[in-house]
């Protein structure tokens, strides 16, 4: 029971740092990627994940880090005895070797919040990801239940790269995926599944798309072609 009440007050703290409509904030990004051993959180678990300082936005320039060097890893105990092989395929962890050497998750998820918020400073940290989804789901789970403090990103601010893909280049959501992503906007990296490798190549997959158009993210979409 004491462990639920905690979450609740660790949701209600997030909930309410968000901004009043009066109130001007500049967002600070941080690309996120987890590998997992399966496909939600709470039956299995955060193997690794990475954060990533990926630039700010003041409503009116976007500003791109000098160097993506201001990074956060992590490799994690599972939670559970559940796991799906195929996933450990993918990211090629050792999940045997986790739950003898893996941080605990609620001090993996408490540094994090933490890092995060002396990272922003007086911004507002804001989580990007390609495709959100996956990503959000696990890291405001993870927060939520382990972290010291909640999530650092409150209930809700949260970047969509694959959004930002779809609507920059006028395609269909369904063709917006990181495969069909035009050469333009490429990173030079390879997608390898290393929780860090992947979060630094999706950051700066995040400011080609963002500069997409002019650095105050509003300029004339540009065709696919």
């Amino acid at each position: 029971m004491s462990s639920t009440r905690d979450s609740e007050k660790r949701f209600v703290s997030d909930s309410s740092s968000e901004p009043s409509s009066s109130e001007k904030f500049v967002d600070a990004y941080f690309s996120a990627d987890v590998e997992t051993d399966g496909p939600i959180p709470g039956p299995y678990s955060i193997l690794s994940l990475a954060l990533v300082y990926a630039g700010r936005f003041d409503g009116t320039r976007f500003e791109r880090p000098k160097a993506l060097e201001l990074t956060f890893y992590r490799e994690l105990k599972p939670i559970s005895e559940s796991f799906e092989p195929e996933a450990l395929l993918v990211n090629r962890l050792d999940r045997e070797k986790l739950i003898k050497t893996g941080q605990a998750p609620n001090r993996v998820m408490s540094d994090a919040s933490q890092w995060v918020r002396d990272i922003a400073g007086s911004n507002k940290p804001v989580l990007v990801a390609y495709p959100l989804s996956f990503d959000w789901s696990w890291l405001y789970w993870y927060f939520i239940r382990f972290s010291d403090s909640g999530s650092p990103f409150g209930y809700s601010r949260c970047f969509d790269i694959k959004t930002a893909v779809a609507v920059k280049t006028h395609m269909a959501i369904a063709n917006a995926g990181r495969n069909q992503l035009p050469q333009r906007l490429k990173s030079a990296r390879e997608h390898s599944h290393n929780a860090l490798d992947d979060a630094i190549e999706q950051a700066e997959i995040f400011a080609k798309v963002f500069e997409l158009g002019g650095t105050d993210g509003r300029g004339p979409r540009n065709s696919s072609k």
